[in-house]
C-alpha cells in the first residue's frame, strides 16, 4: 500500500519539525557550555588578579564576523540583537552592572536601543541629561552609561567630565552595525571607567578648549581625516569635541590645531571606539 500524497506532506514536515527540535536543543546546549566557558574565564580572571569584562575591540571584531558571514531567511536585525544580547548577558554574568541612560529627550527610543544591545539583564537606571549619566558611572564599580552622540540643546559641553585620566570615557559607538533603517539607529556613546586593556581605538575622541571660534579650525580638521562632533559654550569660551582616527589621533588633532594657527591648546583623549560597520540596509543578506 503506498502513501497518500497528503500522508507524504505530513511526513516531510515532521521531519522538518523533528530537526527545528534537534537544532533548538543544540543552541540551548551551546548556550550552556559557553556559560561553562565564562565560569572557567571568571576563574581564570580571578587568579590573575581580575580585569575588565568589557572587551569593545574584541566585541567589534564579532560583530563584524557574524554580519559578513551571515545569509538567508533570518534578517539582520534579528540575528544582530540575539548575538547582542547573548554577549551582554554573559559580560553581566561576569561582572554585574547597570546601564545608566540619558533619557532627557525622551525614554522610549533610548530604552530600546539600551535593551536591543544589552539584553534585559542589566538594570536599567535613567538619568536626566549626560552629566548625571557620567557622574553615576565615575560612582558605580563597572557601570556604563549611554549618552547622545548628538547633544540637545543645553547638554553642554558634558565631554569635559571625561578628560581627567581617572574619569570615565568613551569606549564604544552604537550601533556599531550601522544602516539607515536600524531598529536601535540613535547614535550613541557608551561611557565607562577607563579599561586598561581591549579598547577599540579605530576612532580616538579629543576634548579641545578654545577662547573663541576660529574659522578655520573645520577645514583644518578634515585636512587631518577628523570631524568636528559637538561644540558648546561654557565659562572660559568653547569646548569642542573632535574625533580623529586612531591609534594616533592625538597626533593628527595635534596637526589640525597647529594649522589653525593653535600651536598652544592641547588636546584631551576623552575616549575611543570601533569605526562603525555599515551595510546596506536592515535587509541585506550578506
Amino acid at each position: 500500500m503506498t502513501n497518500s500524497p497528503a500522508d507524504s506532506a505530513a511526513a516531510s514536515l515532521a521531519a522538518l519539525r523533528q530537526n527545528i527540535d534537534r537544532i533548538d536543543e543544540s543552541i540551548h546546549r551551546l548556550l550552556m557550555e559557553r556559560g561553562e566557558i565564562i565560569e572557567n574565564l571568571i576563574a581564570t580572571k580571578a587568579k590573575q588578579g581580575g580585569g575588565s569584562a568589557f572587551r569593545p575591540g574584541r566585541e567589534a571584531e564579532m560583530m563584524r564576523r557574524l554580519v559578513q558571514r551571515h545569509g538567508g531567511l533570518l534578517p539582520l536585525d534579528t540575528v544582530e540583537s540575539i548575538w547582542r544580547i547573548i554577549i551582554g548577558t554573559f559580560t553581566y554574568v561576569q561582572a554585574n552592572y547597570a546601564i545608566h541612560v540619558d533619557v532627557s529627550a525622551g525614554d522610549a527610543a533610548m530604552r530600546d536601543s539600551a535593551r536591543f544591545h544589552f539584553g534585559f539583564s542589566p538594570p536599567y537606571v535613567p538619568h536626566h541629561g549626560p552629566h548625571a549619566v557620567i557622574d553615576a558611572v565615575a560612582r558605580s564599580g563597572g557601570d556604563l552609561g549611554l549618552v547622545r552622540v548628538v547633544s540637545a540643546v543645553g547638554d553642554g559641553a558634558w565631554w569635559s567630565k571625561l578628560t581627567e585620566p581617572t574619569a570615565p570615557k568613551v569606549i564604544a559607538r552604537l550601533p556599531f552595525v550601522d544602516r539607515p533603517d536600524h531598529p536601535a539607529g540613535i547614535p550613541l556613546y557608551v561611557v565607562s571607567k577607563p579599561l586598561a586593556e581591549a579598547a577599540a581605538l579605530d576612532v580616538q575622541l579629543f576634548a579641545v578648549r578654545i577662547d573663541r571660534w576660529n574659522d578655520a579650525l573645520p577645514a583644518a580638521v578634515r585636512a587631518c581625516g577628523g570631524a568636528l562632533v559637538g561644540n558648546a559654550a561654557n565659562d572660559y569660551g568653547l569646548s569642542l569635541l573632535l574625533s580623529f582616527p586612531g591609534p594616533s589621533g592625538v597626533d593628527n588633532a595635534v596637526q589640525a590645531l597647529k594649522a589653525a594657527g593653535m600651536d598652544n591648546v592641547a588636546p584631551a583623549l576623552v575616549g575611543s571606539h570601533a569605526e562603525p560597520f555599515s551595510t546596506q540596509s536592515a535587509n541585506r543578506n550578506v
